[in-house]
């Protein structure tokens, strides 16, 4: 299979954490996000146990619990920092814009929840059988992650964004009271979902990837 290149590459260099530029106002169909989750399922899970399942919230009352639950776990800090940063440098505006997101995140037209069947409280018990903690989260999350990533590469193809949230995770239980989320599920975070106001995203500034890449041991740049 021949692959357009320029725009392949275009789509992966310019899929942004969107906030600001959530259209609000603009309704997100129903077809669009079950297409979306359709591609993203084609991700790679730990011995392809396909354990993802995906929570849309549109109700009004639901989403604005979620939403105090957000602000309520970290939302207090997040505007704290806003406003001591004034918005200066790159650091400065990730947390206006983050702060942006935490006050309006009710008024997304559709929030997802993605989840994995398992959880983390139970990795301790996985080392008596000798798998370690780290084997075992490694393995739960990057179940899903990688998912996740896709659902938002689909969405940036057809003119919509996200960014992948968790600041709502320190208060996880209160969020599965209040969508019903079973005990055995995991939630792996919250990713807002709406159209975005143009769809002319930058590449993202980055060090050069030979300053970040080492070969055979960690001493040994690559370059």
């Amino acid at each position: 299979m021949d692959f357009d290149l320029a725009q392949t590459d275009s789509l992966l260099s310019t899929t942004r954490a969107v906030r600001k530029r959530l259209d609000l106002d603009r309704e997100v169909p129903d077809d669009v996000l079950l297409e979306c989750l359709q591609l993203a399922v084609q991700a790679p899970t730990g011995s392809n146990q396909q354990g993802w399942r995906w929570l849309v919230v549109r109700d009004a009352e639901k989403k604005a619990g979620l939403a105090e639950i957000y602000r309520k776990a970290g939302g207090d800090y997040l505007a704290a920092a806003a406003a001591d940063s004034d918005g200066a440098g790159q650091m400065g505006r990730v947390l206006d814009s983050a702060n942006y997101l935490a006050q309006n995140l009710e008024k997304v037209p559709a929030m997802v929840i993605p989840m994995i069947i398992g959880r983390l409280d139970a990795v301790d018990a996985g080392s008596a059988t000798g798998t370690n903690a780290t084997n075992a989260a490694a393995g739960l999350m990057g179940s899903i992650i990688p998912a996740m990533w896709s659902f938002q590469l689909a969405l940036r193809s057809r003119g919509l964004g996200s960014c992948y949230t968790t600041l709502h995770l320190g208060l996880e239980q209160e969020a599965a009271e209040l969508l019903e989320i079973p005990a055995h599920m995991t939630q792996a975070g919250l990713l807002p979902v709406a159209y975005t106001k143009g769809t002319d995203f930058k590449v993202a500034k980055r060090p050069p990837v030979e300053e970040i890449t080492y070969l055979d041991t960690y001493k040994n740049p690559i370059r």
